[in-house]
């Protein structure tokens, strides 16, 4: 039986491999996500839509743009604290920030965010002497506090309201409850595990290993993805129509659902699969009015920090590729004209004192 499994393993990742799976799940949610979002907007009225989004006040709008300022303060953390954890002191915070925003926002809102999100990571921190390899090390280490936060949130939402994952996982209030304390479960297992073995943190192989936060600081990082998902929650509630009532553990729980299965499809910006997993998620709410919640947030919360760290990157490279090398070359022709100077100037001097050495010395022979 043994050998059985150890054959079927080993034919597995030969002949298939988790990175087709991955692809083949992503292709899935997508193809899902695009034919219920159709199915749901059939009749749709942009006319209500555009109505709904006069009814959302300035003032709400002000304060998800505040929630989403917080929210993405708080993501330059998931760098800071892998950085730290690997023992890169020597980068300062403003450059993990950098590397942080400008990652997710692109990274995200392109697709494949593995892929996009780890070359800018690359980009930034190989001028401060990270290697390819540590910035691998860096995307897992946030990469984990995403998903901690993200369960952690999610089971203690869907313990105290289990029926608000209901609507989108067809799943028994009972079940979903079952689920929650699965998830709070494992999150405990892995804080005991990490307490028990030292050297159980560390993982990886082939040369290529990362050492696991300890259990006091995998609480922090827990409380980071917790912080930055609370944001990001709170700007959706605050956007939501004021009628019918929906409480904050509710949405947060469809927020969250929503969230990992748009980050699961890899979609660019989660079009399509967010926006389809909320709709399915509340259909207490009128589609269009909905509609409008989610047409704001996508532009609090992917458009305009989307813009913001294109600028950020853009000017970034003009700035190393274009500006500093045309200083340096300035600077070396001021110096290679100054030493011309010098040089003309001395030749000149030299010149002028070799008649007077000679005239001194035909005087003197006479």
């Amino acid at each position: 039986m043994v050998r059985l499994l150890t054959t079927l393993r080993r034919g597995f990742k030969e002949r298939i491999g988790w990175k087709r799976v991955g692809v083949a799940a992503s292709l899935v949610i997508i193809a899902f996500a695009i034919t219920t979002l159709v199915r749901t907007l059939k009749n749709f009225d942009t006319g209500a839509m555009l109505v709904a989004l006069t009814n959302i006040s300035i003032h709400q709008i002000a304060l998800a743009a505040l929630c989403v300022v917080g929210a993405f303060c708080t993501l330059t953390f998931y760098d800071f604290f892998a950085l730290r954890t690997l023992g890169k002191k020597h980068v300062p915070y403003r450059i993990a920030a950098l590397s942080s925003f400008t990652s997710y926002s692109i990274g995200h809102n392109i697709g494949a965010t593995v892929f996009t999100g780890g070359a800018i990571r690359f980009r930034i921190y190989s001028d401060h002497g990270l290697s390819a390899i540590d910035v691998a090390k860096i995307c897992f280490l946030s990469g984990l506090t995403f998903w901690l936060g993200n369960t952690f949130v999610l089971g203690i939402g869907m313990a105290w309201h289990p029926s608000a994952a209901s609507a989108m996982d067809q799943l028994p209030a009972a079940i979903n409850r079952l689920i929650a304390f699965g998830v709070i479960g494992a999150i405990i297992s892995y804080l005991v595990w990490l307490i028990l073995g030292h050297e159980r943190r560390e993982l990886g192989q082939n040369g290529w290993m990362v050492r696991l936060p300890s259990a006091p600081l995998t609480l922090v990082q827990i409380l980071i993805g917790v912080v930055d998902l609370g944001f990001c929650a709170m700007a959706m509630y605050l956007l939501m129509p004021a009628q019918p009532h929906i409480d904050f553990m509710s949405l947060a729980v469809v927020f969250i659902l929503a969230t990992l299965l748009g980050f699961a499809s890899h979609a660019p910006g989660s079009l399509g699969v967010f926006d389809a997993a909320m709709l399915v998620a509340l259909p207490q709410f009128g589609k269009e009015q909905l509609a409008a919640t989610i047409v704001v947030f996508r532009i609090l919360y992917f458009m305009i920090p989307f813009g913001i760290a294109i600028s950020i990157m853009g000017t970034r490279e003009l700035w190393l590729n274009v500006v500093l090398p045309w200083q340096l070359r300035r600077r070396q022709a001021e110096a290679c004209a100054e030493i011309n100077s010098e040089t003309a100037e001395a030749v000149e001097v030299g010149a002028r004192t070799v008649p007077f050495r000679q005239r001194s010395r035909a005087g003197s022979r006479r």
